[in-house]
């Protein structure tokens, strides 16, 4: 009963939507009816006199007029691409179990089966429609057998949607919880399949990609001028039917869910604690554990893989998860696939050009690293990196080394130390010497390399992150803070620019991928949280290279230090005491426990 309730709700909002389509055609005729009649009187000499010949020569220009802009609206809309969501295709002969699954649950819901299954690199599944021709030939050709077409399909047989399932779903979830979540998504193909629900999406669909080209830059006048009326009318038909399409969705989603009621229902309720268990653990890995690495030019090329492991440490570490991880001795949906390495890859590499912005394909500044090399070839070069940009900018800054430093002038943590310790260091910016130094010498200073600011941008010394700090340490967290914006803006020769797309990918791509990345996984670091992270790879650099530590990889909060195998926890609040109060008393003592000797020279990257 609800089925049917759910199913006729969606269906009156599907023609409530064409209604408007419809009334939206009769006002484009509107005009060119009442000039035919009026030609039509003046063939037959009945509408004669001035003022009908008036009426004819006003209206009859008039309604070409709106039927030529109604005809390019309408050309626009049918022409228009409509939006599909980056994913990664997997075929049937990728993954003819996962192919088989799907197609036996689509049967004992009694609705039509996906014609295809992409995956996304995100914790969620739907079903897209993909029939548009600018997405290429309809999947149902090559795989007909899986849509339930047969050799008798015609192109005016409606095509069943795609299903996008998350990649993280198949590596974290059991087989059968994974068929309880994708039951009542597979459910919406039955009344996706009714004529008038999928002309009201088509109508939909066509107005936003309409607006979309609209919205598109371009400097013709003549065709900005054009699509800016375009886009008008199709911003009103949008407004005007978007109440109607919203409830259409909810009464597909509605028949959908109550058709799925029968299928493994007490077996859902334990799969959907499982999807919140994978998002968290999703976004875990993507922000601690792959921002990290992207940063470096390197992408994990296992990041499904990954959440399986961050997901069972977190099982282990909080109680609240306990259990979870006695289900890893089930079968795996990845067992699913005939190569879950391959397609993993693949999902990674997405995951890295939809959430940083990296570019389609490896290169010499693009390349993938596997789990087992990540603390040697992302942390290490990390931390290193970073103090390296640290005493560049301290040389900048004309910061002179302690008298304790070596005579070969070696980058040590005690210049580090010592210049945010001492408030006098504040002076030195600007190339006299400080108080304490010899007569006669004066403070190393070299021209200010720091980059011009925008028009309008605000003064990083002003910055109202940098407030609670002192001042040596606000001085050197806004000069980090404009060098590496310096380096950022700097363009790479060996590979292509992030946010653009590369030569060999565009004429293949689906998607609009010239705004990358489309969803960023933070906001730009502030100079606070620069200066914490540099001071913190210095210390790291000198815990491996004075006492023997190594860096290492936790699940959860990425980079780690690890002393004679444990993993240091307690480093954080040290070098936020020095950075906000100017004592380095705490981390002093926290080094000399650990048998760190700041006064050493330090190996950069």
């Amino acid at each position: 009963m609800g089925v049917e309730a759910g199913a006729q709700a969606a269906r009156a909002r599907a023609l409530a939507v064409l209604r408007i389509r419809s009334r939206a055609l009769a006002v484009a005729l509107l005009p060119a009816a009442v000039a035919v009649i009026l030609l039509a009187g003046a063939a037959g000499d009945r509408l004669e006199g001035p003022v009908w010949d008036t009426a004819r020569w006003v209206l009859t220009p008039f309604a070409v007029l709106v039927l030529l802009s109604a005809a390019g609206v309408a050309l626009v809309v049918a022409r228009a691409r409509p939006a599909m969501s980056p994913t990664v295709p997997v075929t049937e002969e990728a993954a003819p179990d996962l192919y088989r699954m799907v197609r036996d649950l689509a049967d004992r819901l009694d609705v039509p089966a996906p014609s295809a299954i992409a995956l996304t690199p995100d914790c969620d599944s739907w079903l897209e429609d993909r029939t548009h021709p600018a997405h290429g030939p309809p999947p149902a050709e090559k795989h007909h057998d899986i849509a339930g077409a047969g050799k008798q399909a015609h192109r005016r047989h409606p095509v069943a949607p795609v299903l996008v399932i998350g990649s993280p779903f198949l590596w974290w979830m059991r087989v059968g919880e994974l068929r309880a979540v994708l039951a009542p998504v597979i459910a919406g193909t039955g009344p996706s399949a009714h004529p008038d629900i999928a002309a009201a999406r088509r109508f939909v669909r066509g107005l936003d990609a309409a607006v979309a080209v609209a919205s598109a830059a371009r400097r013709e006048p003549v065709s900005r001028a054009v699509l800016a009326g375009v886009g008008w009318v199709a911003r009103l038909l949008l407004r005007s039917c978007r109440v109607h399409a919203a409830e259409m969705e909810r009464g597909v989603a509605a028949a959908a869910a109550e058709r799925a009621q029968a299928v493994d229902y007490g077996l859902r309720i334990v799969a959907q604690e499982q999807v919140g268990l994978a998002y968290a653990g999703w976004d875990r890995l993507l922000t601690r554990v792959a921002l990290p690495a992207w940063r470096m030019g390197r992408w994990p090329s296992r990041l499904d893989a990954g959440v399986v492991a961050a997901l069972t440490e977190l099982s282990r570490r909080d109680r609240l998860a306990e259990g979870f991880a006695s289900r890893l001795g089930e079968r795996p949906a990845c067992d699913l696939l005939e190569e879950p390495g391959t397609v993993d890859e693949a999902a990674s590499l997405l995951a890295a050009r939809l959430f940083h912005g990296g570019p389609a394909g490896s290169g010499p500044d693009w390349s993938p690293v596997d789990w087992s090399e990540y603390p040697d070839e992302v942390v290490d070069r990390k931390w290193r990196l970073d103090a390296a940009r640290l005493h560049r900018v301290l040389d900048t800054m004309g910061v002179r080394p302690g008298p304790a430093a070596p005579a070969t002038g070696a980058p040590t943590l005690s210049r580090v130390l010592d210049h945010l310790a001492d408030p006098g260091t504040a002076r030195t910016a600007a190339g006299t010497a400080p108080a304490d130094s010899p007569a006669g010498v004066p403070a190393v200073s070299s021209p200010d390399t720091t980059p011009p600011q925008a028009p309008g941008a605000p003064d990083p010394l002003d910055d109202e992150d940098l407030s609670g700090t002192t001042a040596p340490s606000a001085t050197l967290a806004a000069r980090l803070s404009a060098e590496l914006a310096r380096e950022e803006a700097a363009p790479s020769p060996a590979a292509p620019s992030p946010a653009s797309p590369s030569p060999a990918s565009d004429a293949a791509a689906l998607w609009d991928d010239r705004a990358l990345p489309l969803f960023p996984l933070q906001p730009p670091r502030t100079a606070r949280e620069l200066l914490a992270d540099h001071l913190t790879a210095m210390v790291c650099c000198a815990a491996m290279d004075t006492a023997g530590a190594t860096p290492g990889l936790d699940w959860l909060d990425g980079p780690t230090l690890l002393i004679d195998g444990e993993r240091t926890a307690d480093l954080a609040p040290k070098v936020l005491t020095l950075i906000e109060d100017g004592d380095a008393t705490p981390l002093r003592v926290w080094l000399s426990q650990l048998g760190i000797r700041p006064e050493k020279p330090v190996r950069l990257g």
